[in-house]
């Protein structure tokens, strides 16, 4: 068996809303509860588990890759729900998107300070 990422765990303050919340906007499956933690399944199989963080929980980055279509119907929503998204990493780009590595990508706030990126070509793509 090769090495494969099988999940990771996203510390915020609300596991519900936020694990809700992002489900949505990605337009996958609700997330279901396992044990302490509400799970988001990805399409690749990989999961993340969002736990109540207790203290201030420390922002993360996290990477979508979708579909030329899914990016378009993401971006919508996100537009939708009055977000910023930013062409770069920095947030410097406001109300920009990438061309990066010959695909689109854009980057956005998650909940509790998380950066969110969805891009449709893997970089060096």
């Amino acid at each position: 068996m090769s090495v494969q990422l099988n999940h990771t765990i996203v510390h915020v303050t609300d596991k519900h809303a936020a694990a809700e919340e992002l489900a949505e906007l990605l337009g996958v499956e609700r997330p279901a509860s396992y044990g302490p933690f509400r799970v988001l399944t990805l399409a690749n199989g990989v999961s993340l588990d969002f736990a109540d963080d207790h203290g201030a929980p420390d922002g993360q980055h996290y990477a979508f890759m979708v579909s030329e279509e899914e990016f378009d119907a993401i971006q919508q929503r996100i537009v939708g729900r009055g977000l910023t998204f930013w062409a770069d990493p920095a947030h410097r780009r406001e109300g920009e998107i990438n061309t990066n590595d010959g695909g689109r990508g854009l980057y956005w706030n998650g909940p509790d300070g998380h950066n969110l990126e969805m891009i449709t070509v893997p970089y060096g793509g």
